[in-house]
């Protein structure tokens, strides 16, 4: 019986999801990023936690997390129950030879950010798709900004030579960020040189909330293949 394209997609999401819940070991704390992948992980966590008794607790990094984790019956913390996370779990839009990431194509960056920077260990679960040579080639980068500065970031991204486009939930209506601000998703028609050095001017821009690029956050990526197979790589 022949695949679609979107049957193959979606069974290397699940083969990545649910190999990093399978990483988690019992009385571990572990954050639970955002995105159609992630959901893969949660859906096999809850079984464990069914099966095996394995003992966790969440730390979401989005509403619609919460939201899921909650119906899976995973018990969740907040970032005032927890000072550090063992390990955590979340998706990217791309991520590069060096582990450097473009994330935020679902809007969490800001709190996917927050939880990776307290977590001993990052899992990134991705598609073979989302591996490139050089970030910014395949994906727009994210930047999240304070609604009242937007006109000002928005020229400051375009002197950076990226083109900045408000990011919309409907035709016409901004999108907002679960902590009620708004995106400007920039195209770099030539990809993203130094994303070191580019993350650090971007969040030096006064109203810049946070931007997409994850740098040196990520030890190990899971790739899931449309075969139902998976590829473990560790930095």
């Amino acid at each position: 019986m022949t695949t679609t394209k979107e049957e193959q997609v979606a069974s290397a999401k699940e083969a990545a999801g649910r190999r990093a819940a399978d990483m988690v070991q019992t009385n571990t704390t572990v954050g639970l990023g955002t995105g159609s992948t992630v959901w893969f992980t949660l859906v096999r966590l809850a079984e464990r936690i069914q099966s095996e008794g394995l003992e966790i607790v969440g730390v979401p990094t989005s509403i619609d997390t919460t939201e899921k984790a909650k119906e899976l019956g995973i018990p969740m913390a907040g970032l005032g129950e927890v000072e550090k996370i063992d390990l955590t779990i979340d998706g990217a839009d791309e991520i590069d030879g060096e582990f450097q990431m473009i994330k935020g194509g679902g809007g969490a960056l800001l709190r996917e950010k927050v939880v990776a920077s307290i977590s001993a260990r990052e899992v990134i679960i991705v598609g073979q798709e989302k591996v490139v040579e050089k970030l910014g080639t395949t994906f727009l980068l994210p930047v999240e900004v304070v609604t009242f500065a937007l006109p000002t970031v928005s020229r400051a991204l375009s002197a950076l030579g990226c083109e900045p486009v408000l990011r919309v939930s409907d035709p016409g209506v901004a999108l907002m960020t679960d902590n009620g601000n708004q995106i400007l998703d920039c195209r770099f028609p030539e990809g993203i040189d130094d994303p070191r050095a580019l993350e650090a001017t971007i969040a030096s821009i006064p109203g810049v909330v946070e931007s997409g690029l994850f740098i040196d956050l990520a030890q190990v990526l899971v790739i899931g293949n449309e075969d139902g197979t998976s590829e473990v790589r560790e930095k």
